[in-house]
Order: structure tokens, then sequence, then C-alpha cells
């Protein structure tokens, strides 16, 4: 840039400079390359290095190419978009290095869009997706490059910090994010304005913000897509914060397993800080505020922020006791602030079009967005962005393009391990804070993992809480030993051995453990077992009066037989581990059910699915 900005009337200037650049020139293209973590893992790297290798033999001056974050469509990755000069979009999918190349010849060198168009996004596809998806906090994702500061000031970035640097109150900053309603989008859905208030009231000559990055849920990636795809967002909400409360230190606590997001924070730290946007006498006022990166090492307990503030002390991440609350007694006994990623996001677009704008979106209650990852049992995995009050079904069959092969749709679990099922009678619920805990389940993060016919509710329920029991800080009696014996009974269950009893004593266990443990991780623990034990209680009781598992997912209560379908082309005798199948060639075979061990090889080798479960 050549200088540091030094007023808002610098940082103005810059923005219509940048927003000139960025933009696409008359006859040119601008070519964004989805390169998160899911599209690096999908294979983009060699795709992105292939457009830019042809793009320099056919000696085109008219194409720019970035890497950018995560566009959503995660289940059709590798993928790009196009940009032309009209500002219209093509976005190509399931890309390799052959037809990336072709893409260049084709559509960037001679404008020919129909000889590549068997790559293309259809429509169709496009508008089932996106029509009822609405961007805030995932907005510059998939469009800037986040690692060139430029691509972010020139689509308004940091005008928000300028806005309210000079031109408000610190008060006037709290007001505004408590007009607009905002809750805090890691799970507990506190007002994010409120909290704001308290840590402004608490006396204090320090303050800090931290932002809670340690995003554990198991299927849940939308602060790590966030971070990759546009840093710089939550960079300026956390200087916005600081202003507001009175703080001149900010934190993020990431987890070490997001090494791409690390690094790109990183990076726009130090750009943030050559520009005068983060450090000392922000565009020339007298307001300082910097940001330092913590690393977590992946415990889950750690996403409580009590935990949190303990690990970024140096000391063992494990929660405590409340209150006093990190408002007035925080990191080092200071007051503190904490948000998670998500919540950061929305901030500069607040500032930038005001409260009022952002409650038209969302219900009353909730106003906004929500941010999901959606995954399992459902077509379209990936990165969505709905108004809140939108249904669980909108968002299964509309957006995620409802269930693969013609599977049945069981429930979807939404808050990970924190979290319970909805089921088919609950799909038009609409997604809010207040509905999700009625029906048992809660909003959490944002994981949203769709559960078809083929799998076992109670199996469901003991994989998270084995999960939990793992992570578990064993602080607390309830949360250490008490999720422990559930997991036992849980086990019992899923092996035949239970009674009915057993179901009695798993309610009663996961409601105190619900009442007694310390922090939100043993509170909620319980939830998955309770839940299913709510909406799948029939299956809970076939595992120990019938010791059968309807879905023949229990290992222990199924058995592997071969049906007159058997063609005799023994496939399934060349992959059994334990030679438990016997049978001459084009001849029925036969499973010694002494032998098996039911790992499932042989009915998954089978061409003419003669293996059943029973």
């Amino acid at each position: 840039m050549g200088k540091t900005l030094k007023s808002i009337q610098d940082l103005r200037d810059k923005q219509i400079e940048f927003y000139n650049n960025f933009k696409t020139k008359q006859g040119s293209f601008r070519v964004a390359v989805g390169m998160a973590t899911c599209g690096l893992s999908a294979g983009s790297r060699p795709v992105y290095n292939a457009i830019i290798d042809e793009v320099s033999s056919l000696g085109l001056n008219n194409v720019k190419i970035i890497e950018s974050g995560c566009i959503g469509t995660c289940s059709v990755e590798p993928l790009i978009e196009i940009y032309d000069d009209l500002g219209d979009k093509v976005t190509f999918i399931e890309l390799d290095e052959v037809k990336a190349r072709e893409i260049v010849q084709h559509y960037l060198a001679n404008g020919d869009l129909e000889s590549v168009s068997k790559y293309l996004y259809q429509d169709g596809q496009r508008k089932k997706y996106y029509q009822k998806q609405k961007k805030i906090a995932l907005a510059n994702g998939g469009i800037i490059d986040p690692e060139n500061i430029e691509e972010y000031i020139a689509l308004e970035g940091y005008l928000a910090l300028g806005e309210a640097l000079t031109n408000m109150t610190r008060q006037e900053v709290i007001d505004m994010i408590k007009n607009s309603g905002l809750k805090g989008r890691g799970g507990g859905g506190f007002p994010t304005g409120l909290k704001w208030q308290f840590a402004y009231d608490s006396p204090g000559d320090e303050k800090y913000i931290v932002c809670n990055a340690d995003e554990g849920d198991p299927g849940a990636f939308m602060d790590r897509s966030i971070l990759e795809g546009d840093p710089h967002v939550v960079l300026e909400a956390m200087a916005i914060a600081g202003y507001a409360i009175g703080a001149q230190k900010g934190f993020i606590y990431i987890r070490a397993e997001y090494p791409l997001a690390v690094s790109r924070l990183k990076r726009s730290i130090n750009k943030a800080k050559e520009l005068n946007l983060l450090g000392d006498n922000i565009l020339g006022t007298s307001f300082n505020f910097d940001i330092e990166l913590r690393l977590g090492s992946g415990a889950f307990v750690c996403g409580e922020e009590t935990a949190l503030m303990n690990s970024i002390e140096g000391n063992r991440g494990i929660p405590k006791p409340r209150p006093p609350y990190p408002a007035a007694k925080g990191l080092w006994g200071k007051p503190t602030n904490i948000n998670n990623v998500e919540t950061f996001a929305n901030i500069p677009v607040i500032i930038r079009k005001g409260a009022q704008w952002f409650k038209e979106i969302g219900t009353k209650n909730s106003p906004g967005t929500k941010v999901f990852a959606l995954g399992g049992n459902i077509n379209n995995t990936g990165l969505v962005e709905i108004p809140i009050g939108t249904t669980v079904r909108e968002v299964i069959f509309e957006i995620g393009g409802g269930i693969p092969d013609g599977k049945k749709f069981k429930a979807v679990q939404t808050g990970g391990p924190s979290g319970g099922c909805i089921t088919t009678e609950n799909l038009d619920t609409p997604i809010d804070y207040d509905t999700l805990i009625e029906l048992g389940s809660m909003m959490g993060s944002g994981g949203m993992i769709v559960i078809d016919e083929t799998a076992c509710m109670v199996d469901i329920a003991r994989f998270f809480l084995d999960f939990t029991v793992d992570e578990s800080c064993g602080k607390c009696t309830p949360c250490r030993d008490g999720t422990k014996r559930m997991l036992e009974i849980l086990e019992r269950i899923t092996e035949g051995k239970a009674t009915m009893a057993d179901l009695d004593k798993l309610q009663r266990l996961g409601n105190s453990i619900k009442k007694g443990s310390l922090c939100g991780l043993g509170q909620t623990a319980p939830n998955p077992v309770l839940s299913t034990l709510r909406y799948f209680h029939d299956e809970y009781v076939a595992h120990i009066e019938d010791k059968e598992c309807p879905a023949g997912v229990c290992s222990a209560l199924t058995k592997y037989f071969i049906t007159d379908k058997c063609i005799g082309c023994t496939r399934c005798v060349k992959v059994c581990p334990t030679n438990a199948i016997s049978g001459k060639v084009k001849e029925m075979h036969y499973i010694d059910q002494e032998k098996c061990i039911k790992c499932g090889a042989c009915k998954e080798t089978c061409p003419v699915d003669a293996i059943i479960i029973k």
C-alpha cells in the first residue's frame, strides 16, 4: 500500500481505490479457487497449479487467479468460481488438473462456455442450495483472497472500526449491538450487547477481549471456515469490541489442529499492524489494540470460557465455578469479554448497516442468521448460513438435497455432543434457540449431522457420550463419574446385557448430571442420551428385551446370513478375515457364526446383495 492509514478518510480513499482494483476489468476474468481445508483435502492445490500453469502457457494477461476460502458447497469440491467483467459468475465443480486446463483453454482463452458446460454447477442445483440462504458471517467467504487485506478493505472492511472510533462513543457502540438483538453464536445464545455492557461497566484499568475459536464438536467446521476465508472480519470485530469495553489487548484461542487458519490469522494480524489497523493510535486516534494467538492442544473442555482462560494463562484447562463471571473477573482477574468466531463475524456489518437492518432478518427473539456445518447422511454436505427461523425440513430437504440413495430420514443431531435429536415429526420446527431447547436439543455452535434409517440411535448416543467421557476434565464428580456410568449402561445395552431397569438409571443419572455438573460440558453431556430415550425408546427396548439391534449396527446383537441369492462367486470367502465362510464355486455359501466377527467385509463385497443382517 505504500503507507499506513492515519485517518478514517485515508481508509475511505483506499477503499475506493482497492475496490476499483478488485472489480473485474472489461474483458477480464477473476478466478477464485476454493482453497480452505475442505478444498485442499479434496485436491484443489493441483487444480490451482494447473490453472496457473495453463494461463501462463497461453499468455492470458486478462485473468486474475486467487486462493479463496470455503465457498460452501463442500460436496462438489474441488471447485472454482469465475467472474466476468459484468459481475456474472459461473461455478465449475468436481475438478481435476485435466478439467481445469480445459476450462482455461476453452472458456478463459476463447469465451467458449459450451465446451466445458459439463463441468458446471448447474443453475437448478445452485438455486436449490443457495436460494434460502443469506450470507452475513460468510459474506466474503469464497469471494476474497483471505490473505490480501486490500480485498477485504475493498469490500468495506475496517470501515466499521473507523466509524466506531471516530463517530461513536463506546456506549453508542454497545447500544447498537444490544439493539440489534445479536445473540452469542457459540451455543449459549446469550445477548452479545449485554455481555459487552457487563464488561464495560466492570471497573478496571486493564481489560481483555477473547475470541473463542476452540471449535471441538464432531462434525463442526463453521469457525474454521470463517477464519480461513475471512480472517480480517474477526480482527476488525475484536478491535471494535476492545474499543467498546475499554480493552487494549485481545487473544484468539484457536485449536492447533487448524494450521491453515492459524497461518492466515498470523499473516492478517501482521498486515493489519502494517496499515495501522491494529497496534497503537489506530487510524490516527488515541485507541490502542493488539491481538495475539494462543493455540489449544485439542481439549474439548477448553471451549468452555473459564477453562479457556485458564489455558491462556498457562494453566491446566479446567473450568472454574461462576460467579464471578469473566466480565467481572476474567483473564488474570481482569474484566474480560469472550465471544466466539461467528459472533464476531456479525459485528462489523451491524455497525455499518445498523441494528434495525439486522433485526429484519431472522425472528423477533433471535435476529440474524446462523451458520451450520451440514454433514452426515445428506447429499449436499457443506457450510450453510440461514436466517434464524428457517425450518429443519428446508435445511435438510431443500438446501441439503435430502438423503442419499433413497434412504429415509431418521433424525438430525444438532449441537454435537451437547445437543440432541430432532425427528421426523418435528421437521417443520423453526430453527431458533428456544424451539430447539424445547425439543431436547440445542443450537450449539452449529454442527448439524443428518442421520438416515440405517443408523442405530442407541449407538449414536453411545458415540457422543464416549466422546464426552474422553473429554471430561475430571474436576467434578457428576461429569467425571456420572458420564462414565452412563456409558457403561449404554455399552451393556448395545451388547444385549442390560435390563429395563437400566433405562430408569440412565434417565436419573442424566438428569442428575445436568443439574450437578460444574460447567456446560457436563451439564449438556447427557443430552444425546436423554433425547434418544425420548424419541427412540422402542429401539432401546428392542436391544434389551428382544436382544436385537433393529438397524443391524450393534455387532454383539447381529448375525450375518447368506441367502439363496448367492451365486457362489467366492468373493466373500476371499475377504473374510477369519475364514468363517465356506462353500464351493457356483454353489450357495454359508457363514460359521462361531467364527464370524461381524466385520461386514463380506456384505460390502457381495455383488448380488445376497448377505443380510439379522
